[in-house]
């Protein structure tokens, strides 16, 4: 197990991790120096915010309830403490979060331990493509008949992350029946923050996939004392 490898990739991950979440939570309008207010167009079904550009970012459907959750828990903490530290604390706890159940399910996947023996960050022929993403009814989760539409609707327009994204919370959830403490039900906002790439070579996923050898989590090539089988 090439011990150097993966602690220097925890640490990129994690930092990386972070700067994708805040700038998700940027979007919303929730940075380390407050909670923007929507803009006066908002409606019931459509939130819109500034940051900056020359058209509001909006926020449509659940995730403006999701929003509302995180805003919330950030203001929570933040009548203990000082808002930056709040704000810091609820943007490490997702990234902890996500971190700990990339890793878990890559694992997983290497080992064939998956449900369905579908893998979900890689591909067993090798391509960028998770297979989740190719054959995701393929996998044993329970999809709704609006997210069945949904999922084809993104295949069809080809959004590889967002579609990936997707079916990485539910597979997630999914695994709750397996392993209930590590893959505890996530909060709405924590969902809404995840913003992990498969296309993009400096995203996590990719390093993950490609930076540390298959062989650094299968067990069948680790000795007890953490060291290749020769």
């Amino acid at each position: 197990m090439d011990k150097t490898a993966i602690k220097n990739f925890s640490v990129r991950a994690r930092n990386k991790l972070i700067e994708d979440i805040r700038y998700k939570a940027g979007l919303l309008g929730i940075t380390e120096e407050g909670i923007k207010d929507a803009l006066p167009q908002s409606a019931q079904d459509a939130e819109f915010y500034d940051i900056g550009t020359k058209e509001p970012y909006a926020v449509q459907g659940v995730e403006i309830k999701q929003r509302k959750e995180l805003v919330s828990v950030i203001r929570r903490k933040a009548s203990q403490s000082e808002y930056k530290d709040a704000y810091r604390n609820v943007i490490e706890e997702v990234a902890y979060t996500w971190f700990n159940r990339l890793i878990a399910i890559r694992f997983m996947e290497v080992n064939d331990y998956m449900p369905a023996h579908i893998r979900v960050l890689s591909s067993e022929s090798g391509k960028l493509e998770p297979d989740l993403v190719t054959t995701p009814f393929d996998a044993e989760i329970n999809f709704t008949q609006q997210e069945m539409e949904y999922i084809l609707q993104l295949k069809n327009e080809n959004q590889v992350d967002e579609l990936f994204r997707f079916l990485f919370i539910r597979q997630c959830n999914a695994l709750n029946a397996y392993l209930p403490k590590l893959f505890e039900k996530t909060s709405d906002y924590t969902e809404l923050l995840l913003n992990v790439s498969v296309t993009d070579s400096e995203g996590i996923v990719y390093r993950l996939t490609h930076e540390i050898s298959e062989d650094d989590f299968n067990i069948s090539k680790i000795g007890a004392d953490g060291k290749p089988h020769q």
